[in-house]
């Protein structure tokens, strides 16, 4: 009883904070299913355990001709090697945590908690079962590992190179049906417009679901290491033909019925690369598992040929863990997350509740509409919820280059529930940040200007003139951010960036919110970018966009708290 407490309590954690990868990313949605999956196929190797056939006398019978071939990992000496090492993963579960919370996007932690979770999940299974039971039980204790999300410096090379040969053998294929187009990094140029391969076209999501299918059929099938290995190249080999035919096939649905053609055909090919990775992975399973199927043996062969090859030997109760040391890893777990929410809410003393808003587009806006978020944009900012939306706010044709007068809007609106991301992530889009990257001049910092769009609500606006480089376009830019919950005469030293730089994202910036009690309480940005072929003025731009706020911000139910 204890055993299976301890275990669920240190994988309820890990999952937990895996989970808000899970949600957000859709590249990770298949996680969620990886945690069911490694509990079925424990519940798999727990029916045919090490030792579950065996008397006691036939266990020292068959173990005393293989005891000279094992190494002794019950001595004195390994067994206190070994506890003070899980000990020691046990108190480091404590500083683990403090950063979570802080810092729940940094990947790096979710690798260092998921190994140290797997690490003493086997130190009990060997002091409940020893050796044998660690190599029985190893898949599905591991198993976890697949939905542990890819640190950046992995993840990006594959993406972007992945986007790279997709959009080139797309530009091939087309060439050979005799359809002009021309490859421009990953974008492809075809008579109907320019159709990009982005990153959820580049097969990285159907990589990483094939990995864990391959993985899962050949625990299933119970295959030998060189089959598992062969099963999980032939899945990867599905998954990336397929994504290549659905980057051709979209690329060639845009260059025959136009760009708008797409988005009808875009998540349906992406529904049919699962189900072919699937079904392909499943049935070459199938034939490898009957390639090296072994006679069948009846029950009681069965038996004896486990007990035969099985180094099983009973344990001692000096080996066995005393439940004193569960109840004690157990009620250090308890401490871990106390002292870890305590710390928290020390920092968190006395906060105020802000009125609660959101956004309304103007949908009947001239020329309106609602461009796709870029998917660097969406992976950089970790959001929950988004939106950018482009309309005119005069009769006259505008543009971000065009020298006729006129005014467009571009508006952008992000949301972070509480506790899914780090704090500095609705710092990370920023005019200043973004608009210089994209060819803008930063001609005037206006400062902050409070607005009154609604009765009771009063929003902090930081406003910034940009001129387009090389151009007469000009935008006048209103950023607002707004956090749930706030102490207005705390100092926040962490959350005060120099203009134009991107946040701190190294060890000590992430150390220095964890040090100061920081954490996301759930938080939102508002960014409205007026743009105009001329310069309109500061005064004009603040007159349109007073006149703007009050159609777009609504009022909002309170956001449910969270940690």
């Amino acid at each position: 009883m204890a055993f299976g407490l301890l275990i669920s309590v240190l994988w309820l954690v890990l999952c937990r904070h895996l989970s808000s990868e899970w949600s957000i990313n859709e590249q990770y949605s298949y996680g969620w299913f990886v945690p069911f999956f490694a509990a079925y196929l424990f519940w798999l190797r727990w029916e045919d355990r090490p030792g579950k056939w065996e008397s006691a006398g036939k266990s020292e019978s068959v173990n005393s001709k293989r005891e000279s071939l094992t190494p002794d990992l019950r001595s004195p000496t390994s067994l206190f090697l070994l506890s003070t090492f899980a000990f020691l993963l046990l108190a480091l579960l404590l500083p683990i945590r403090l950063f979570e919370v802080g810092n729940p996007d940094w990947r790096p932690l979710g690798w260092l908690h998921a190994a140290i979770v797997v690490a003493l999940t086997f130190w009990i299974i060997w002091r409940t079962g020893g050796a044998s039971w660690v190599r029985h039980f190893a898949f599905p204790v591991a198993f976890i590992l697949i939905a542990v999300p890819w640190i950046s410096a992995v993840e990006t090379p594959i993406i972007q190179g992945l986007m790279r040969v997709v959009a080139a053998i797309a530009t091939e294929t087309l060439g050979l049906f005799g359809i002009p187009a021309q490859l421009e990094g990953s974008v492809i140029r075809i008579n109907s417009g320019v159709v990009g391969v982005n990153e959820a076209c580049s097969g990285v999501r159907s990589l990483q679901t094939s990995l864990m299918i391959g993985l899962l059929f050949g625990e299933l099938k119970r295959l030998s290491v060189p089959r598992r290995i062969a099963l999980l190249g032939a899945a990867v080999a599905i998954a990336f033909v397929a994504n290549c035919a659905r980057g051709f096939f979209l690329v060639w649905i845009a260059a025959t019925r136009g760009l708008s053609a797409v988005d009808q055909w875009h998540d349906m090919a992406g529904y049919a690369i699962l189900l072919a990775v699937f079904a392909g992975t499943m049935g070459i399973a199938a034939l490898l598992s009957r390639k090296g199927k072994r006679p069948k043996l009846e029950d009681g062969d069965q038996k004896s040929q486990i007990s035969e090859t099985s180094d099983f030997r009973p344990l001692t109760a000096s080996f066995r863990i005393p439940i004193s040391v569960f109840l004690v890893c157990l009620l250090w777990l308890v401490i871990v997350e106390a002292s870890v929410e305590g710390w928290y809410r020390l920092h968190e003393r006395n906060l105020e509740a802000e009125t609660p808003w959101t956004v309304q587009w103007p949908t009947a806006a001239p020329g309106f509409r609602l461009p796709e978020i870029d998917d660097g944009v969406q992976r950089t900012l970790r959001f929950d919820t988004g939106s950018e939306a482009f309309w005119m706010l005069a009769d006259q044709s505008a543009s971000f280059t065009s020298p006729r007068r006129g005014t467009s809007c571009v508006g952008y609106f992000f949301r972070w529930n509480p506790g899914g991301s780090s704090v500095v992530r609705a710092r990370a889009h920023r005019p200043d940040i973004c608009l210089p990257d994209a060819g803008w001049e930063k001609l005037v910092d206006l400062g902050i200007t409070e607005y009154a769009p609604h009765k009771n609500l009063k929003l902090p606006f930081r406003r910034a003139t940009f001129r387009k480089q090389n151009g007469r376009a000009v935008a006048h830019t209103f950023f607002a951010l707004q956090e749930d919950r706030r102490r207005p005469s705390e100092a926040r030293p962490d959350l005060e960036l120099t203009d134009g730089t991107q946040p701190d994202w190294s060890l000590v910036g992430r150390a220095q919110v964890v040090r100061n009690g920081v954490r996301n309480l759930g938080q939102q940005v508002l960014e409205i970018v007026l743009v105009s072929g001329e310069d309109i003025g500061a005064a004009e731009a603040d007159r349109q966009f007073s006149q703007l706020l009050p159609q777009i911000i609504i009022p909002a139910s309170p956001p449910k708290s969270g940690s």
